[in-house]
């Protein structure tokens, strides 16, 4: 089953020095690079800054569109790990040793699984994904 870790942390005022942050950088490289070894890893990448970001919400059949993230909240999407794991437990374990993950109070991840698309084509596929969200 594949489990996607949305890491989440202060985007401002994250009082790293340049070395923290380098550091970081690098325990997330590892953790990136150990995942690779055991043929886990499906994907990692970090976000760019919530003031880049666009919501588009659809109302009555019109778009709104805002800059900015979906809402404002105290951490903020940072990016993501997909991995390829055995059941819930492998993927908490992999999502602990991800070097964001509340340390000191702050940030955490939040493990979710990645179901997959039903198995159908073309717009079946669009249609039967819209369903099964909307309920």
């Amino acid at each position: 089953m594949r489990y996607m870790m949305l890491v989440y942390t202060k985007e401002k005022e994250s009082g790293l020095t340049s070395e923290q942050a380098e550091e970081l950088k690098a325990a997330h490289r590892a953790v990136i690079e150990e995942a690779t070894r055991k043929g886990v890893l499906q994907g990692a990448e970090p976000l760019g800054p919530t003031a880049n970001a666009t919501t588009v919400r659809v109302q009555n059949g019109k778009s709104l569109i805002t800059d900015g993230p979906f809402a404002e909240t105290k951490e903020q999407l940072a990016g993501y790990y997909i991995l390829d794991c055995k059941n819930l437990d492998e993927a908490i374990e992999w999502a602990e040793k991800i070097p964001t993950a509340c340390r000191g109070g702050e940030g955490c991840i939040e493990v979710r699984p990645l179901p997959g698309m039903p198995a159908r084509s073309g717009t079946e596929a669009i249609a039967g994904h819209a369903a099964t969200l909307n309920g």
